[in-house]
């Protein structure tokens, strides 16, 4: 059983309507995910009771790793792992409907960032590019594909390219986006510090074991030394979720209309809030995730501010180390 009209969750313009349709996925999903249902089942919930957002049972983002979620049956037309390290088993996001990933990356990133066209987008992803089902490569593949311009493209290790590439689209009036994990922009700002003063640099976290962990404060002044740049930008997302959250700095990030964060409570991973002020771990509602869960508690912990804004903090202390956007504090 497919939910009408799936694209709706595009159109929420208002808290009233976001509580509404989240309401909707949740008793679709709640019937049709097998691995959903049996948890609410376990925790002893009747979903015909939930009425408010809050109440929602939030599944752990490990079923990820143990089970393939799926509601509503189907194959999938693309199934999403995460980096993962040795030993540690890796999380599986089974994408029924490719174009509803496409419409949330690409309304999403038009919210904050503009046309796509306007920039030439670059992406410093070693070890994740050779890994096709990665979603972050497939994110900024797709990006790149909207941009449309060809001084952009994905480096390795070649610096030298990368610096010709941002001069050639400056002389072709592009802006800048350059899109990296952690550890490669640390590499380039000791080996090769250039001014990129009029370019985009965003951070989607992602030592992969190369480097001493660091808080934020630390990272972001040593880039924005490094590249004589005001802020650094950051991506918050997940292979368990199809929409991301942006900061263009300080660390604060936004969500789109169709996604929200939460905060539970850390010894009560029933309470919720988005009160400002409020710590604890951080529970996502993505309602791109029509078609496998919408409700997903992360392993990360997370302070909330005024709007809906939200602070990443670290992670708890027992979750697993991957690739995603965090600086453990």
């Amino acid at each position: 059983m497919n939910l009408p009209l799936p694209y709706g969750i595009f159109s929420v313009t208002s808290a009233a309507e976001f509580e509404a349709r989240a309401l909707e996925i949740f008793h679709f999903q709640a019937r049709e995910c097998p691995v959903y249902s049996e948890y609410i089942r376990l925790l002893g919930l009747d979903p015909e009771a939930i009425r408010t957002v809050t109440e929602i049972p939030f599944m752990p983002v490990t079923f990820f790793r143990d089970h393939l979620i799926v509601s509503g049956g189907g194959k999938p037309e693309k199934i999403f792992s995460s980096s993962g390290t040795t030993g540690v088993r890796q999380s599986r996001h089974a994408v029924m409907r490719l174009s509803i990933y496409h419409k949330s990356l690409e309304r999403a990133f038009r919210i904050f960032y503009g046309d796509p066209s306007s920039y030439a987008i670059m992406g410093l992803l070693p070890s994740y590019i050779e890994r096709e089902d990665s979603s972050l490569i497939y994110m900024v593949n797709r990006l790149m594909e909207l941009s449309g311009n060809s001084s952009g493209g994905f480096f390795r290790g070649d610096r030298d390219a990368l610096l010709k590439s941002v001069d050639e689209a400056r002389r072709a009036e592009k802006k800048v986006l350059l899109i990296g994990v952690t550890f490669a922009l640390l590499d380039l700002a000791e080996h090769q510090p250039v001014d990129l003063c009029d370019a985009i640099i965003m951070e989607t976290g992602g030592m992969k074991g190369r480097r001493r962990e660091m808080i934020r404060e630390e990272l972001h002044l040593i880039l924005k030394g490094a590249f004589n740049s005001s802020s650094i930008h950051s991506e918050y997302g997940m292979t368990e979720l199809l929409s991301q959250a942006y900061s263009k700095g300080e660390g604060l990030f936004t969500a789109p209309p169709w996604m929200r964060v939460l905060i539970r409570d850390s010894h009560d991973p029933s309470s919720h809030t988005t009160e400002e002020g409020s710590t604890g771990g951080i529970s996502i509602v993505d309602l791109a995730n029509i078609y496998s869960c919408s409700f997903v508690a992360t392993s990360d912990l997370g302070r909330m501010h005024a709007g809906g804004v939200f602070e990443v903090l670290g992670r708890f202390d027992d979750a697993d180390i991957r690739g995603c956007n965090l600086l453990v504090s």
